[in-house]
């Protein structure tokens, strides 16, 4: 019994002394510092608990993330890049859009679609006007070459796949409103270039053409004459023998030219991605269209999950882009301090400033309109046009087909040409839905009546105002809307801001 006593004591003993040895140990290994140690700021730590108000709480075990935390940020940079997807793809998506809504219509590359009897709210597409016909075309370089003989007295852009500006045609462009030949070459093209043409060069394969008509004298049926006579759009290869020009007039025709605000849009980019050389695009932005799963020479596919992501991004992006369009944050953008007009087009034609993509000015333009051109952007005094937008009366709220508005411009207005009004439907971003064909209306019309002083109120409402009937839009009750004014060849008092236009008052 003694010995077993003592053999369990001794035992005792020894599991104490290694304990103690061990804990001797811990605490040297923790009194002594590595010997090559680095003043560690907080700054570049990250804490074992982080508190967000976006995903709430993000846990890391001594800076490696927890599988809860992998998952949550996996989910959330997948919504913000799909968001951003939508955000900067919204101008090769509206591109694709129009081309696929000429196609609906039987067209083929190098036929014109032109609005003979001018357009109306039949047809949908972002922010056009309705007093100028319009002739528009698909330019595809993917097969070789293509020349376009350019009538005289017209006025329009060339942009490519992406909408960037790649040439002006007509009053703007290298002919100077006489007409002449153009000649559209893909930048990867080694063949001949025979001379008598304007050469452009263009980065990518589907390329949207416009030009607008001016009409002289009201004669619509002789300006749209003009264009027949003398437009043509062929393949070079085919120059000496060119085909048959096809125009198919659109005016009054149902179909669609506005790119989705849904899951679709990505489906509508997957196909921009993969029809174009794989050098069209910025590398950056092509990135961010892989890291969603659109990437050349792969299919679209993604899984339960990213598909579910995916429709809350286009969901966050197009709530992004309509609080830009119709709600802009950036007072710049606006053209007094003391009115609700803003410039649709804000800044340079390719919305760069000094060096920095200004990315709000893309979306504002590019959302609710198409085509982008200096002339636009920035014209000079007594030539292109400017685009004077508002989405709410004077008191700051939007506007609303219920009421009725009053709008008032001094004189003399200060357009070259002319000046117009249009109101389109805040859903579709394209002409509201009215009895009233034009949407719209503009100071050639000889039905619109200046003030006793030269200055013109224009009125919106759902009916008009008795007396004023020609000074008066139509809109729709419930409906909400917003107004481009239209100033075509720009004076110097809307440059230099002496000329104001009114507010929308809101008549009680």
């Amino acid at each position: 019994m003694k010995n077993s006593i003592l053999g369990k004591l001794n035992t005792s003993a020894i599991i104490i002394g290694f304990c103690t040895v061990a804990i001797a140990q811990s605490a040297m290994a923790q009194d002594v510092s590595p010997k090559y140690k680095a003043e560690v700021p907080s700054s570049i730590t990250t804490p074992d608990f982080v508190k967000t108000d976006l995903l709430g709480d993000l846990k890391f075990v001594d800076g490696m993330p927890s599988e809860a935390t992998v998952n949550k940020v996996y989910d959330f940079i997948d919504v913000a890049r799909g968001t951003e997807a939508f955000l900067s793809g919204v101008p090769a998506a509206s591109v694709y859009a129009i081309l696929e809504g000429f196609k609906q219509l039987g067209m083929k590359p190098g036929d014109m679609a032109i609005t003979e009897d001018l357009m109306d709210a039949r047809s949908l597409y972002l922010t056009p006007n309705s007093t100028t016909p319009y002739c528009m075309m698909e330019l595809n370089l993917k097969d070789g070459p293509m020349v376009m003989e350019v009538p005289p007295g017209v006025l329009g852009p060339i942009g490519d796949a992406f909408f960037r500006w790649v040439t002006d045609v007509g009053l703007t462009g290298a002919d100077q409103g006489k007409g002449g030949k153009y000649l559209f070459v893909h930048t990867s093209y080694k063949g001949e270039i025979p001379t008598g043409h304007f050469v452009v060069k263009v980065p990518t394969y589907r390329n949207p053409a416009f030009f607008r008509v001016f009409v002289k004298d009201g004669d619509v049926a002789g300006a749209v004459r003009g264009v027949k006579e003398n437009f043509r759009l062929y393949p070079l290869s085919k120059a000496t023998a060119p085909p048959e020009q096809k125009f198919v007039n659109v005016s009054g025709v149902k179909y669609n030219t506005v790119h989705a605000n849904d899951f679709h849009f990505y489906e509508e980019m997957n196909a921009v991605i993969q029809y174009e050389p794989a050098d069209a695009f910025d590398a950056e932005i092509l990135g961010l269209f892989a890291a969603i799963g659109i990437k050349k020479g792969q299919p679209f596919a993604p899984d339960a999950r990213m598909k579910k992501l995916l429709t809350e991004a286009v969901a966050i992006g197009n709530a992004t882009a309509r609080s830009i369009s119709f709600s802009p944050r950036d007072r710049s953008v606006y053209y007094y301090k003391d009115r609700q007009w803003y410039s649709s087009f804000a800044g340079a034609y390719d919305f760069i400033d000094n060096g920095a993509m200004m990315l709000d000015n893309r979306v504002l333009w590019h959302y609710i309109a198409t085509g982008v051109t200096p002339a636009m952007a920035t014209p000079k005094v007594g030539t292109g046009s400017v685009y004077p937008t508002l989405a709410r009366d004077s008191e700051g709220n939007y506007l609303n087909g219920s009421n009725n508005y009053s709008v008032t411009l001094p004189g003399p207005v200060p357009a070259k040409a002319f000046w117009a009004f249009t109101a389109y439907d805040a859903q579709t971003r394209s002409f509201v839905e009215t009895d009233q064909k034009s949407a719209g209306l503009d100071s050639l019309n000889s039905n619109v009546k200046p003030n006793a002083d030269g200055s013109y109120t224009i009125w919106f409402g759902p009916t008009a105002p008795k007396g004023h009937e020609g000074n008066w839009v139509q809109t729709i009750p419930k409906k909400s809307y917003f107004v481009f004014m239209r100033l075509y060849g720009p004076l110097q008092p809307w440059f230099d801001k002496t000329w104001k236009p009114g507010d929308f008052e809101l008549v009680k």
